[in-house]
């Protein structure tokens, strides 16, 4: 069962954060570059039409489900709108995952997917990838020799949060049929597939046993709006939709946002991705004049692993040096119990400012961290 006070700790210390004046958000991976002025003009219109006085269609308005549809270029496959990527995954676990079969996933990961499929009653599988043996990736070899008939759900996230890899057309296609030889279903979860170069969508190589999560929350930045989606073949549309719990439909202005984003998203996109990479590349050089490394360069999500070992301070001690500093950033923990002591993640699709800042004040951080020897709960 679980503990209340546990739970309010946690939503005490994202409250605590949200309402820290001029917090520099890096650590959720959120997109906080000003909106497009179509995005915001959009969502305005809908709330000066008083459109959040009504349901939205059950699936999500006509237009944005097609929309979808299109910008990921596979026709005859359809789109169901949910209140963020995660409620898209949580639905998946809700019909797919059972007591006696496996979630297959990797180690990191992102975390409530499996906690999703333990609700559930199923067993979760992580596979090693943190490391250079495997690349930092899921192998063909690794999945075969650790997925049976037990498998409902491969789960794969890529690019890979917190890693940053992304997979080939021809790894997709091996991971598709390796899930299809022992009926399982690969779930693949698109989220940051907007900041990566060369991505196949699963349901590009194989639209039967394939189904992609998405979310407007990364590239468009619309995380507190709560807006995703999963897309895939009718079947299996039909078949998840019959399990969901949103019978009232999604958030009405978060997707008069995402059919806005989704008509300049070339546009939109092409700035986000030129300040995310120059972020990346004075982080990196500020953090590697310290003496931190970065495993994977570059990386195709919009944020970096800084290995903080060569430091000889925890990455939960450097998250809380920067916190008492107005910045938000990750400790590895929250991504895997097994390699979360290495590294600390960093988002950077933010404002240059906050990136200078996290830049200038690293090396800062790093010695704040040597004296602190109360580092409270983090999450």
């Amino acid at each position: 069962m679980a503990d209340l006070s546990v739970l309010s700790v946690r939503n005490r210390y994202f409250d605590d954060l949200f309402n820290t004046p001029d917090l520099a958000w890096m650590g959720q991976n959120t997109n906080h570059i000003p909106a497009h002025p179509a995005v915001t003009a959009a969502m305005v219109g809908s709330i000066e039409k008083g459109e959040f006085n009504a349901y939205a269609p059950p699936l999500g308005f006509e237009d944005l489900r097609a929309a979808i549809v299109e910008d990921f270029g596979i026709p005859g496959l359809e789109a169901l709108v949910t209140e963020g990527g995660v409620n898209a995954l949580a639905l998946i676990c809700r019909a797919r995952a059972k007591p006696g079969t496996t979630f297959v996933t990797t180690d990191p990961t992102w975390k409530w997917p499996c906690l999703f499929a333990e609700q559930q009653g199923a067993e979760v599988v992580q596979l090693p990838i943190y490391g250079p043996e495997t690349d930092y990736k899921l192998t063909p070899d690794l999945l075969r020799a650790h997925i049976d008939e037990r498998c409902a759900i491969l789960y794969v996230v890529d690019p890979n949060n917190p890693l940053g890899v992304t997979y080939t057309r021809e790894e997709i296609t091996a991971f598709a049929a390796i899930a299809a030889e022992h009926g399982a279903l690969l779930v693949h979860d698109c989220t940051y597939r907007d900041f990566a170069e060369d991505h196949t969508p699963a349901v590009a190589v194989d639209t039967e046993n394939c189904i992609c999560s998405l979310s407007f929350s990364k590239w468009l930045g619309l995380a507190g709006m709560r807006i995703g989606g999963l897309i895939g073949t009718p079947g299996l549309i039909a078949e998840l939709a019959a399990v969901s719990t949103s019978v009232l439909g999604g958030n009405v202005v978060a997707q008069r946002g995402a059919m806005a984003g989704l008509k300049v998203k070339s546009e939109w996109m092409a700035e986000v991705r030129r300040i995310d990479r120059a972020n990346k590349e004075k982080i990196k050089a500020s953090a590697e004049a310290i003496g931190l490394t970065v495993p994977v360069w570059p990386s195709h999500g919009n944020f970096l692993v800084l290995e903080t070992s060569a430091t000889g301070v925890s990455p939960e001690a450097i998250v809380e040096a920067a916190r008492l500093d107005g910045v938000m950033i990750r400790q590895g923990a929250y991504h895997t119990a097994a390699f979360g002591d290495r590294f600390i993640k960093v988002s950077t699709t933010v404002p240059e400012d906050w990136a200078d800042k996290l830049a200038t004040k690293l090396a800062d951080y790093v010695e704040t961290a040597r004296g602190l020897s109360d580092v409270p709960a983090l999450f």
